[in-house]
């Protein structure tokens, strides 16, 4: 069985609020999600291991220090306010030219959450780097020799900007992983992300550079979120033109659809000839998630995992969506099932 990394502490990021289309919606970012994971695994015969700890020098190669700091200290000075909700919501967004940075809260809220999907509460910080310790502690199984391995990261992490949370993401787990591996001295990374939302945190991280290609397969973004990015036409800038291919695909498109365009990422993979890849694996494109936007089946998600670890590169597999519905744990445990050999 291939290593699976969790810790108990994802619980600690337990967010209540969501708003979408206007509408105040339980959030569907929950503690459940990890648990019926770690249940569906463990039934499978996976076992756990704890993460290390890394410290915040791989969040700071990837996040500015002052969203670092805002991640780490706002929910303090939010309930300090004393006519504040539970948790950290912006109401007050940055738009122009020349936008200022205020010194309120509120007003930092703002700045740092790119809209109303990624509340704070007081246990988020702790929650988000033991995710990202999560991602580090896999890939240094893979580094040091296992070809395959997987991080329970809880929160996500692919929607997270280097200077702001969106879509349930705080730290880019991806981007720690890939920017750390670059300073460890490894030449070529590859992000493929294969959830259902295109990782636009990731895509923007990496855009201007050549030494990590990122690479997603998603719902069309002109009806579905993040909505501004994911078109085929963001290829990058600069030094990085042509190391970012998105794959936009028909809302409702299934298996086939979906592993033939996987076939064509690996491809495109093949010839950047990645030292290793990381699999942002999201759930979410599961046929029964509740965001029912694409529809692999279970079989389509044991083809993608036969096809990622058929790939032959060292492969970090990190967690990103995947919603609560009654086959979320089998299409993880179906998905990993190729992996084990």
């Amino acid at each position: 069985m291939i290593t699976v990394i969790a810790d108990d502490r994802h619980a600690l990021h337990a967010p209540e609020n969501f708003v979408v289309r206007g509408l105040p919606s339980p959030n569907k970012e929950t503690p459940e999600r990890a648990e019926i994971l770690k249940r569906s695994l463990g039934a499978a015969g996976y076992e756990f291991t704890g993460p290390d700890a890394f410290g915040e020098a791989p969040l700071a190669a990837v996040h500015t220090a002052r969203y670092l700091d805002f991640l780490k200290n706002g929910h303090a000075e939010w309930a300090a306010l004393g006519d504040s909700a539970p948790e950290i919501i912006p109401n007050a967004f940055p738009m122009g030219k020349d936008a200022g940075y205020p010194t309120s809260i509120v007003g930092r809220a703002g700045a740092h959450q790119g809209d109303m999907a990624c509340p704070i509460n007081a246990g988020t910080w702790e929650a988000a780097c033991a995710a990202a310790d999560i991602a580090l502690t896999t890939t240094a199984r893979v580094t040091n020799g296992e070809q395959f391995a997987y991080a329970l990261c809880r929160p996500p992490g692919h929607h997270a900007y280097a200077d702001h949370a969106a879509g349930f993401c705080f730290l880019n787990n991806a981007a720690i992983v890939a920017q750390h591996l670059r300073d460890q001295g490894m030449a070529r990374v590859c992000v493929l992300d294969v959830d259902v939302h295109h990782g636009n945190g990731t895509q923007d991280i990496f855009y201007d550079r050549d030494d990590v290609l990122f690479v997603s397969l998603h719902g069309d973004p002109s009806v579905f979120y993040p909505f501004h990015f994911g078109y085929e036409d963001q290829r990058g800038e600069g030094a990085g033109e042509g190391f970012n291919i998105n794959y936009p695909l028909a809302l409702g498109s299934g298996d086939d659809l979906f592993l033939d365009t996987l076939s064509r990422a690996l491809e495109r993979i093949d010839a950047f000839a990645p030292d290793m890849l990381i699999l942002s694996l999201g759930l979410d494109i599961s046929e029964s998630d509740p965001y029912a936007a694409l529809k692999v089946t279970g079989d389509g998600f044991e083809r993608i995992g036969a096809a990622v670890a058929g790939f032959g590169r060292p492969t970090v597999i990190l967690q990103e969506g995947g919603y609560i519905s009654p086959v979320l744990g089998d299409c993880l445990v179906r998905c990993l099932a190729p992996f084990n050999g």
